[in-house]
């Protein structure tokens, strides 16, 4: 019986592929699961494996450029995977006949890895979203070869949202198949997981005992209490925290990835309310840091004087994304910036004289952030179209306020949905805030706190910038800017004064939002944070 062997589907958009190379040649033996050619698209490069075992016949040349479903292959039946010499299965068959069947028996289990009782599971690309087609195998957490436990963390998958961690389903041994920095499609096989006594080779000289005592002195699918897993391990091994200092919260006391994050967040408090102390003017940085960025040197060759070198990295599959969708925004809407500049002094007063007593109260630090939101949501009420989007030809307008707010994560650009935030308080929103913000930092954020959305506020003063045109967050029709705050002389009832001021900049699409519209809403925000009485009192 013949198997054919087509091209998978890799991506909604891939409609072709490029035969690369073969792993195997024409004729050869080939095993189940077992890695025959490479593709090609012009996103990604990904292995074809077998589909079952048997002779592969080859249709496909290299070269080849192929639509998906093409045939590349197929694979005969017959040849088996393992090849045995007549002349010595005879000599050995005999003797084997002539004891009573007990030391047959038991022969042949002591010479063979008894592959009656293994089994193999194999560990493939969950389903992590609707739009999600395929991920990144960003790092391999364990080895191959290693002994995992069921629900151990055993590779880091990156799609183009969100990274998630791929656990064990079962105890065993592990056998990689996909490499760290390969695409894969969703339901793409990365590893199997190898159980039984498959994994004991025993000698044919050696008790019937030993096999046993082989096995169970394997690793133990545990940990003893205060030895950290893998992914915790790494994380104590850059923050310099004792793991002697952390007390596990996992099975029988093992640290786990979160417990090595919360001592990592709790040795930066101190640095934290070091900086949360410094002037308000000159920077609008919320209390509640955004992620930190840590920029790493770039490893490159020993530079000699006069020599000219480059470094050359994968883009990941957030950064993909994110290029895409910003071409694609910049190609298919309509947008327009507005600009104006609001005098911070009044917040700012606020949070001197209360901002103490609001932390002792909610847990939390008072930011402007908080006070940016309320101010948008209320500006949504009196324009609308500020907040809606285009979907066909319908424009749809939403009776809530589901802002998102952009943060520089460490592997690039996200953005996690503060949802009704309409409803919320001050203190509400900070809270939501800041623990997006430590999800964001630690890798955390899920599919669904990224999605949706019906506009967006950036805040680019935390770097330092003056003034910008934000990009929109599409499907959404504006995003508002904020930046650092500088003191600058400004006319005030005919008397000149210093004031700490702040460029706000509303980027919008002219095909839903009028310019009327845009600056009305603009100047609403701008009346709302320099008297935020009007917060209090809706008016």
């Amino acid at each position: 019986m013949s198997l054919t062997i087509k091209v998978p589907p890799v991506g909604e958009s891939i409609t072709e592929v490029t035969l690369a190379s073969w792993k195997k040649k024409d004729g050869d033996q080939v095993q189940m699961d077992e890695v025959i050619a490479e593709l090609e698209s012009d996103k990604a490069t990904f292995e074809l494996t077998a589909e079952k075992a048997g002779i592969l016949k080859i249709v496909a040349k290299e070269g080849d450029t192929l639509p998906i479903g093409a045939v590349v292959a197929s694979i005969e039946e017959g040849g088996g995977s393992v090849a045995v010499d007549s002349s010595s299965s005879s000599k050995e068959a005999a003797p084997a006949l002539q004891p009573s069947p007990q030391p047959a028996t038991a022969a042949a289990s002591a010479t063979s890895p008894q592959p009656a009782t293994a089994t193999s599971l194999q560990v493939k690309v969950p389903t992590v979203g609707e739009s999600i087609t395929e991920v990144t195998l960003s790092r391999w957490i364990k080895k191959d070869g290693d002994t995992v436990a069921m629900d151990e963390a055993i590779a880091e998958l990156e799609s183009d949202k969100a990274t998630f961690e791929l656990t064990a389903e079962k105890a065993g041994v592990l056998k990689t198949i996909a490499k760290e920095g390969d695409t894969l499609p969703i339901g793409a096989v990365v590893c199997t997981i190898e159980s039984g006594s498959e994994t004991v080779a025993v000698d044919s000289s050696s008790s019937s005992k030993e096999p046993a005592t082989a096995t169970s002195s394997q690793p133990a699918t545990s940990y003893a209490s205060g030895v950290p897993s893998p992914a915790a391990a790494k994380i104590l091994a850059e923050t310099g925290v004792a793991s002697k200092l952390i007390t596990g919260t996992g099975k029988a006391g093992r640290i786990t990835k979160e417990d090595a994050l919360l001592a990592e967040r709790i040795s930066e408090n101190p640095q934290v309310s070091k900086d949360v102390k410094k002037s308000d003017v000159g920077s609008s940085k919320p209390e509640v840091e955004s992620p930190k960025v840590e920029t790493v040197a770039p490893k490159t060759d020993t530079v000699v004087s006069g020599s000219r070198t480059d470094r050359r990295e994968k883009m990941s599959s957030l950064r993909k994304t994110v290029a895409k969708r910003l071409v694609a925004v910049k190609n298919e809407t309509a947008m327009l910036t507005t600009f104006n500049e609001v005098d911070m002094s009044p917040i700012m007063e606020i949070r001197s004289k209360y901002k103490d007593k609001f932390k002792e109260k909610h847990g939390v630090g008072l930011g402007f952030m908080s006070f940016f939101t309320k101010a948008v949501c209320e500006a949504l009420k009196d324009w609308p179209a500020v907040g809606a989007r285009i979907e066909g030809e319908e424009v749809v307008y939403s009776n809530f306020a589901d802002i998102s707010i952009a943060v520089s994560a460490p592997k690039g650009l996200v953005v996690p949905v503060i949802r009704n935030a309409e409803s919320m308080s001050l203190a509400e929103i900070e809270k939501a805030v800041a623990a997006l913000a430590v999800k964001a930092r630690d890798n955390k954020l899920t599919i669904e706190e990224m999605t949706g959305g019906t506009f967006t506020i950036t805040n680019g003063g935390v770097f330092g910038s003056m003034m910008s045109t934000p990009i929109l967050n599409s499907p959404q029709s504006a995003i508002l800017g904020m930046h650092n705050i500088i003191e600058r002389p400004v006319a005030v009832n005919g008397q000149v004064v210093i004031r700490p001021m702040m460029y706000v900049a509303l980027s919008y699409d002219h095909r839903i939002v009028d310019g009327r519209e845009s600056v009305s809403f603009l100047v609403r925000v701008k009346q709302l944070l320099e008297d935020p009485a009007r917060l209090l009192l809706g008016v």
